[in-house]
């Protein structure tokens, strides 16, 4: 019995001893959990690309009569028009600074060309008797644009506008006279609009389209002892796929 008491009495004191030292022990304190993380893509930065793609010009000549003949057959005469079209590769390079959702770049673009048709042009349009054909060819264009885009995280919606350049070569082969021809280099505007979607931290792959407006031209074409002066007008449309780099921040994140 007394073996059995000794037992009680130091289990009890051990019991006693744990719950003191339970209550000596700090509170464990609150820590909330950490809040989702929103990734969010930065689109600023300078980038360098390729472009590949397609386009279309289309082209109407107009035959300025010389002084001899105006009285025969007036002063303009109408050759007709066609659309010139291939394809296009070439390359582009630009800034982008995004604040908030909005995106603001400037651009510079260079293509090579190979765009060209032509359409066959019968007696009433040619004074010298006979048919003709006027082909233009387009060799090469460059843009040179400013962009305003909004982003949804990594996809961006954009238009821009600017100052467009295009390489014209012209020929025409006159009924029982060699070819003319002439080139010329033509300034004139474009407008576009694209989207482009970043699917890696610098990589993005975009598709866009743009529209160039060119002033009337009045190319002389030499050849076989003729220089034929013509009135031509010109647009241009393009529609292009790109890839590119961006030297600039990875995505962040957004608490």
């Amino acid at each position: 019995m007394r073996k059995l008491l000794f037992v009680a009495a130091g289990a009890l004191a051990l019991g006693v001893s744990a719950s003191a030292s339970a209550a000596d022990l700090a509170a464990r304190p609150y820590t909330k959990a950490p809040p989702m993380v929103a990734p969010i893509y930065n689109w600023s930065g300078f980038y360098v690309g390729i472009n590949g793609g397609g386009g279309s010009s289309h082209n109407c000549w107009d035959f300025v009569t010389p002084a001899a003949l105006v009285a025969a057959v007036g002063p303009i005469v109408g050759e007709g028009c066609h659309n010139s079209t291939g394809g296009t590769v070439g390359g582009q390079v630009g800034y982008r600074w995004q604040s908030t959702n909005w995106v603001f770049g400037l651009e510079a673009q260079g293509n090579w060309a190979d765009f060209s048709g032509s359409n066959t042009t019968f007696i009433g349009g040619n004074p010298l008797g006979g048919g003709n054909v006027d082909t233009t060819k387009i060799d090469a264009f460059g843009l040179f644009t400013g962009q305003i885009g909004y982003a949804w995280n990594n996809v961006l919606a954009y238009v821009k506008g600017g100052a467009a350049v295009v390489d014209f070569k012209y020929s025409s082969f006159l009924a029982g006279f060699p070819i003319n021809t002439a080139t010329e280099t033509r300034w004139g505007g474009t407008v576009g609009a694209g989207v482009e979607v970043g699917f890696a931290p610098n990589w993005s792959v975009a598709f866009e389209y743009d529209h160039i407006f060119l002033d009337d031209s009045s190319p002389t074409l030499l050849g076989g002892g003729l220089a034929l002066p013509f009135r031509i007008r010109s647009d241009v449309d393009l529609g292009t796929a790109r890839l590119n780099y961006r030297f600039g921040g990875p995505i962040v994140a957004k608490y």
